[in-house]
C-alpha cells in the first residue's frame, strides 16, 4: 500500500514540475559551419504562442505551424496544443554560435529555456616549438634530452593532439593537454590547445620525422586532419655491433668483403689484416679497401676486395676501424668460401614433418602393444589350449625332433596292464633318450600342485629349426630305428586288454584331418593330466601313462591327435582321469640337410 502510495506522489510531483518549467532537446548542440538541425522546447499544457531568440538574427522568430514567415527558419514539433515549440535550421552559421532561446506563452505567463548552440571552428595550422634548442648547424648530440611543444591555434572546440614518430604513434614522455582561450577582437571566445613532449635522443632517432597531428570536430574524409613536422638530425659516433661473417666467397677469385655501419658524421675506415693496416681508398698487395658509401639514414657501406682468395684468407680475421669527429668504433669480420649456414628456425614443412613422424611412431607403438597383447601378428604363436575348472593342470615337455609322437594312454588295475605300462615306459625311456626323468618331475610336480609352464612362441620356433636341421643329418640313421621302434609297439600293444586297447583308440584319433603322420615331425607335445578326485588312498595310487613313441611308417602308430582327451574307468567306485594330449608337427624336407 506504501508502495502505491510513493508512486502516486511522484507522479504528481513530476506532472507539477512538467507544468512549471521548458524542457529542451538537446541541452548542446555541437554543429559544423552549414549543418542542417532542430531544436525544440516543450511544456506540459498547451502553448498560446512559440517565440524563439538566435545569435546573429537580426529578429526575434514568432513561429507557428500554420505560417512560416523566415526563410531558412519553420517551426518545429508536434503544434502548440501539446505544448511543443521549436525551430528548424537550415543552414548553420557561424554568427549562429551561442545560446538559442525559447519563449512560450501559457496562460498569460510566460515561460523560457535555453539551449546551447556551437557551431566548430576549425582552428589554425599546429606548429612544433623547440624548447632544446639544437646546435647551428641543427643537429642535437647523443643522449641529449630532446624537448618540444605542439600548439593549435584558434579551435572550436578545442582540437586534440597526437605525436607520431615517422608515422608511427610515439611511445614517448608527453604531459596532459593544455587548452588555452584566446578572445577575439568581435568576443567570440576561441580556444588553444598545447602539448609537450621529451625524450633522450638516440642514434637511431637521427633523421626520424616527429609529427604534430590535431583532431578537430570540423576534420571530414574530404578535409583530413592538420599536421606539424620536424626532422630530428642527431650526430653519434659510428655505432657498435658483433662480429660480423660473411660466406659464399670463391677460391682463387677476388673475394668482396661488405659491412654496414652506423655513423653521423660520414666516418672514415681503415682496415688491418695480419697487422696490415690499409686506409679507405688504398691498396696494400692483393687488398682493397674502397671509400665508405652513403646508403641514405646514416648508413655506410664499407668494402675490402681481395686479390685471389686462398684457404689461408679464410682463416684470418679483418679488423675494421671507424672514427669520426664524435668517436671511435672497432669491428670484426670473418670471411668463409663455404654457403651461408641454413637458418636455425624451423620451417612450416619441418614442423609438419615432425608431427607427422611422431603420429607415426605413436601408431606404430600402439599396434605392437596391441599385438602383444591379442597375440597377433609377430607375436602369435600355436594356440595351446587352457585348462578349466574341469580339465586338470597342465604339464610340458620337450620331445626330440627325431620322433614321431603316438599318445596311448593305459588305465588298468590288473598286473598285466602294469606291466604292459611298465614295458611302454621302458621303451619311451630308451627312445627319447631320458624323458621318463622329465616325466618323473612332471609328477613331482603335478603332486605338489604346481603348474608347468607353457613354451614362447619364440622358444618353439628356434626348437623347431634346430630340430628340421638335426632330422635331416640323421635321416637314414632314424628311419632305421624308427621302424625297430614300431615293431616293438606293436608287439606291446596286442597284449593289452579290451579295455585298454578301446580307450588308445579312441585317443589316437586325430583332432585336426585323421592323417597318418608319417611324413610329419613332432616339434612340440603338452600332457593335461587332471585325476578325479580320490576319496580313498587306493584311489590316488592310480596312474595314467601316456608314451609317446616315434612311429614314422605304420598308420595306426602315427595317428596320435592334436588335442585329444579321453576318460577311462579307475575302478569299481566310478573314479576317472581326464587326459588332454596336443602334438605339433611340421612336414619333413626330402633330401634336404
Amino acid at each position: 500500500m506504501s508502495r502505491i502510495v510513493l508512486v502516486f506522489l511522484a507522479a504528481i510531483l513530476s506532472d507539477a514540475l512538467s507544468y512549471g518549467q521548458v524542457n529542451v532537446e538537446p541541452n548542446t548542440a555541437l554543429l559544423n559551419e552549414g549543418d542542417r538541425t532542430e531544436l525544440l522546447c516543450r511544456y506540459g499544457r498547451a502553448i498560446n504562442y512559440c517565440r524563439i531568440e538566435i545569435p546573429g538574427e537580426q529578429k526575434v522568430l514568432n513561429l507557428s505551424p500554420v505560417w512560416s514567415k523566415t526563410p531558412g527558419f519553420t517551426y518545429y514539433g508536434a503544434g502548440l496544443n501539446a505544448g511543443q515549440c521549436g525551430v528548424s535550421i537550415e543552414h548553420v552559421k557561424a554568427s549562429n554560435n551561442g545560446q538559442v532561446k525559447c519563449s512560450l506563452g501559457v496562460e498569460g505567463e510566460e515561460l523560457s529555456g535555453t539551449i546551447d548552440l556551437v557551431v566548430a571552428l576549425r582552428p589554425k595550422q599546429p606548429m612544433i616549438e623547440l624548447i632544446t634548442k639544437p646546435n647551428r648547424d641543427g643537429y642535437f648530440s647523443e643522449n641529449t634530452e630532446f624537448h618540444a611543444r605542439c600548439i593549435v591555434r584558434d579551435g572550436r572546440p578545442p582540437a586534440n593532439i597526437s605525436w607520431y614518430i615517422d608515422n608511427m604513434p610515439a611511445n614517448k614522455n608527453t604531459n596532459q593537454l593544455q587548452i588555452l582561450s584566446t578572445p577575439t577582437h568581435d568576443n567570440v571566445e576561441l580556444s588553444t590547445s598545447v602539448q609537450e613532449i621529451k625524450w633522450h635522443l638516440a642514434p637511431e632517432d637521427s633523421n626520424r620525422k616527429l609529427v604534430c597531428r590535431s583532431h578537430h570536430q570540423t576534420d571530414r574524409e574530404s578535409v583530413p586532419a592538420q599536421e606539424a613536422a620536424y626532422i630530428i638530425m642527431v650526430r653519434y659516433a659510428p655505432v657498435s655491433q658483433p662480429e660480423a661473417s660473411v660466406y659464399g666467397l670463391y677460391l682463387e677469385h677476388t673475394a668482396i668483403v661488405n659491412i654496414t655501419i652506423r655513423a653521423s658524421p660520414p666516418p672514415t675506415i681503415e682496415w688491418n689484416v695480419a697487422g696490415v693496416v690499409i686506409p679507405q681508398g688504398r691498396t696494400e698487395g692483393r687488398y682493397s679497401a674502397y671509400d665508405p658509401q652513403y646508403l641514405g639514414n646514416d648508413l655506410y657501406n664499407v668494402t675490402l676486395a681481395i686479390g685471389g682468395l686462398t684457404l689461408e684468407d679464410t682463416t684470418k680475421v679483418y679488423q675494421l676501424r671507424a672514427s669520426n669527429e664524435i668517436g671511435i668504433a672497432d669491428y670484426s669480420v670473418r670471411i668463409s668460401s663455404s654457403s651461408k649456414p641454413p637458418s636455425s628456425s624451423l620451417d612450416v614443412a619441418a614442423i609438419v614433418g615432425i608431427v607427422v613422424a611422431i603420429a607415426v611412431l605413436l601408431l606404430i607403438v600402439l599396434l605392437v602393444l596391441f599385438a602383444r597383447a591379442t597375440g597377433r601378428w609377430c607375436f602369435g604363436g600355436k594356440s595351446l589350449k587352457t585348462p578349466t575348472n574341469e580339465t586338470s593342470d597342465t604339464e610340458s615337455a620337450d620331445i626330440k625332433a627325431t620322433s614321431t609322437s603316438t599318445a596311448t594312454a593305459t588305465t588298468t588295475a590288473t598286473t598285466t596292464g602294469a606291466g604292459a605300462a611298465h614295458d611302454d615306459d621302458a621303451e619311451d625311456e630308451q627312445q627319447n633318450g631320458g624323458n621318463g626323468g622329465a616325466s618323473a618331475a612332471s609328477d613331482a610336480e603335478r603332486a605338489n600342485g604346481k603348474k608347468a609352464k607353457r613354451l614362447p612362441a619364440f622358444a618353439v620356433a628356434i626348437l623347431k629349426r634346430f630340430n628340421e636341421r638335426d632330422a635331416n643329418k640323421h635321416s637314414s640313421k632314424d628311419n632305421n630305428a624308427e621302424t625297430g621302434i614300431n615293431e616293438q609297439t606293436q608287439d606291446n600293444n596286442t597284449t593289452t586288454t579290451t579295455t585298454a586297447a578301446a580307450t588308445a583308440a579312441a585317443t589316437t584319433i586325430d583332432g585336426n584331418d585323421n592323417e597318418p603322420k608319417q611324413d610329419k615331425q613332432l616339434v612340440y607335445a603338452e600332457l593335461v593330466l587332471k585325476p578325479a578326485q580320490d576319496k580313498t588312498s587306493a584311489a590316488s595310487a592310480t596312474t595314467a601313462t601316456t608314451t609317446t613313441t616315434a612311429a614314422t611308417t605304420p598308420p595306426a602308430a602315427a595317428a596320435t591327435t592334436n588335442g585329444a582327451a579321453t576318460t577311462s574307468p579307475v575302478d569299481g567306485a566310478g573314479k576317472h582321469a581326464t587326459e588332454y594330449a596336443e602334438i605339433v608337427y611340421v612336414q619333413k624336407g626330402e633330401g634336404k640337410k
